[in-house]
């Protein structure tokens, strides 16, 4: 066919899609099946490199790129091309026309101003007792210097090679270097009025989603009475930008506001937030602060350490959930006689505390969060603290509170952890428990009960042998999470990301730093947006998010919520395409406009995924493509429409 004929073919196929678009539901805009997002803040500006018509800037230990000539911004990620994350230094070679990024962990990566990108690991993965820490950078010619613990690396920046490497003890060993020195001054005022997108801040610890939102604390897990002293931060992200809330809030409280840990949002105003941690429990609307409560004006009572009372500082609230009905219930950990109480939707405190929630001497547990409601209306919590570990679980219709750390497995055997992380329920209505030992499970049928067993999941080896392993069993799980096809999503301390089947026996992903764009391999706690499938990962280097196969599903599939993306699918996509909206393992037919069967399947959760190829593997031509669906017992659901051009 002539170039001519092709031009035809395309415009009328415009004009078939135009009149397919215009009579179909528009559907939103969402990331690709199996991409990644780094989330990251570009807030604190710390160098700037003038490079030509461009400005490197480093800030929050992130780099982003401003463009002179037409003031554009270029951010720098992991899932741009960057090897690592938490740059240190940074420093432009004139010569070489390239950007020496080095991390804190002494990676090094040579960015060109187009946005090539070169790593050089050899300082990095080499094994050596020495201190790595690049302290400083001197430029000569192509070269860069790098100032370390045990002595000088010099980088050739145009071979993109370390050719030598001086101890003090050298004969050659560099004495005159002097110390890169960028151009923070003269551009400082102007970068200052730059916005790149992102968060303020790289700090995540919990998070919630409500209403496609996404709720995240910015404080660290207080055990006893130590902290991070991480600035108070509460950061709100909508899909497209973030809200910071109201910060130096302890100029209008005159106490300290620090490490907040968690937090809930109103379910009926997602406006009215509250928030805990270090220093007391924060009411916001619309981001700025509506009540501070502390010891003084509610029944929270401050930390007590050796006997002592710490005051407003202290008042350690890890751990809130909102019921149905609008209550709001609050842990209130090392406090004296007191760590469990009720606020009512009228603003009225009920204290309900009981005595296994206190030690020998009257003082609250120390390490109390992690609350969770189960679909029986049980509200669920754990004690953290090494001193008494323990799975918590309140019947609220009757006031009673059973406290678990028998722990004690299927096959009878005894575990002692030592931290015991966070508690949630899959969609079977199973309860499980993170550990330092891994996780433990206790089925539905027990949840609740005086008595439990502890199960752990048992991974046949599929090695023809009769034996089998316990599903992650000494691995150290921070926080669990399910998503809407009943996978479990498991973030653990050192080990990266685990996704797991809904049969709990298959490994899918097993996600670190160095196979995905995961920023650390330490995760404090995963969130997954339900209705869209992404996954949160709040890690020691801030946030990143994961575009799932899977969503909740919809009690009834309409023409209103199934919809397909992308939408045309255009010449040059190639990924997976995605259809959503769907009931709970959907029957799924696509067919072409001829009524000829191309793909089918069921749904993963409310998601089915299209490769854009028929049964032989064959890229499909371009045409109308249907999508029909049915319930899993049989019942029509609904069409929808998918637009491919080749």
């Amino acid at each position: 066919m002539n170039k001519r004929n092709n031009t035809i073919v395309r415009l009328v196929w415009l004009i078939v899609l135009a009149f397919v678009i215009c009579h179909s539901s528009l559907s939103p805009v969402r990331a690709q099946v199996g991409t990644w997002k780094n989330h990251l803040a570009y807030h604190e500006v710390q160098s700037i490199c003038k490079a030509g018509d461009y400005l490197f800037v480093l800030a929050s230990h992130d780099l982003y790129q401003y463009n002179l000539n037409d003031q554009s911004i270029t951010t720098y990620d992991k899932v741009s091309g960057l090897s690592d994350t938490h740059i240190t230094r940074i420093a432009w070679n004139q010569q070489a026309k390239r950007l020496i990024a080095v991390y804190e962990n002494a990676n090094i990566d040579l960015i060109e101003t187009d946005g090539d990108i070169i790593n050089i690991p050899a300082l990095y993965s080499k094994p050596m007792t020495d201190e790595k820490t690049v302290k400083s950078i001197s430029i000569d010619g192509v070269y860069a210097y790098l100032n370390c613990g045990f002595g000088i690396v010099k980088v050739n920046m145009q071979q993109a090679e370390i050719t030598e490497t001086y101890t003090p003890n050298h004969p050659e060993y560099p004495t005159n270097l002097t110390d890169y020195q960028d151009d923070y001054d003269e551009y400082i005022s102007l970068v200052s009025t730059l916005m790149p997108d992102g968060p303020a801040y790289n700090l995540f610890y919990e998070s919630t989603v409500c209403n496609d939102k996404l709720y995240t604390t910015g404080g660290y897990f207080l055990s006893g009475v130590s902290q991070m002293d991480n600035p108070g931060v509460i950061q709100v992200y909508d899909g497209n930008g973030w809200t910071l809330y109201e910060e130096n809030i302890n100029e209008k409280t005159g106490y300290e506001y620090k490490d907040m840990n968690c937090i809930a949002v109103d379910p009926t105003d997602d406006s009215h937030v509250f928030a805990g941690g270090r220093c007391g429990l924060y009411e916001y609307r619309n981001g700025q602060l509506l009540k501070y409560y502390n010891k003084d004006n509610s029944p929270l009572g401050g930390a007590i350490d050796n006997g002592k009372e710490l005051g407003n500082n202290y008042v350690i609230v890890n751990g809130i959930i909102f019921d149905d009905e609008g209550n709001l219930w609050v842990l209130n950990s090392q406090a004296q006689g007191k760590s469990f109480l009720k606020l009512s939707k009228e603003g009225q405190w009920t204290d309900c505390t009981k005595e296994t929630l206190l030690d020998n001497q009257g003082v609250g547990l120390n390490g109390l969060r992690s609350m969770m409601i189960d679909s029986r209306g049980y509200l669920w919590f754990v004690n953290t603290s090494w001193l008494d570990p323990a799975v918590f679980c309140y019947h609220i219709a009757n006031d009673e509170l059973i406290k678990y750390n028998n722990f004690i497995n299927q096959d009878g055997v005894r575990y002692s952890p030592t931290y015991i992380t966070s508690v949630c329920e899959d969609k079977d209505h199973n309860i499980w428990v993170g550990t330092d030992l891994g996780p433990f499970m206790i089925q539905s049928q027990e949840a609740g009960q005086q008595q439990v067993t502890f199960q752990q999941v048992k991974v046949p080896r599929n090695d023809d042998s009769d034996y089998a392993d316990y599903l992650l069993s000494g691995v150290y799980v921070n926080h669990i999470a399910v998503d809407g096809a009943n996978q479990k999503w498991f973030a653990t301390s050192g080990a990266g990301a685990f996704n797991i089947s809904a049969d709990n026996l298959t490994q899918i992903h097993a996600f670190t730093k160095d196979n995905s764009y995961l920023l650390s391999d330490d995760i404090y706690s995963i969130t997954v947006s339900q209705k869209t499938g992404e996954i949160y990962f709040l890690t020691s280097k801030g946030l990143c998010s994961y575009m799932s196969d899977t969503s909740e599903p919809s009690e009834e599939m309409t023409k209103d919520n199934v919809w397909a993306y992308p939408n045309p699918v255009t010449p040059d996509y190639t990924g997976l395409i995605t259809v959503t909206g769907l009931s709970y393992n959907a029957d799924v037919k696509i067919t072409a406009s001829n009524g000829a069967l191309i793909a089918e399947g069921r749904s993963n959760g409310g998601t089915f995924i299209w490769n854009g190829c028929d049964r032989q593997g064959r890229r499909v031509a371009s045409g109308i493509y249907m999508v029909i669906t049915a319930t899993s017992d049989g019942k029509k659901g609904t069409v929808c429409k998918i637009a491919v051009i080749n």
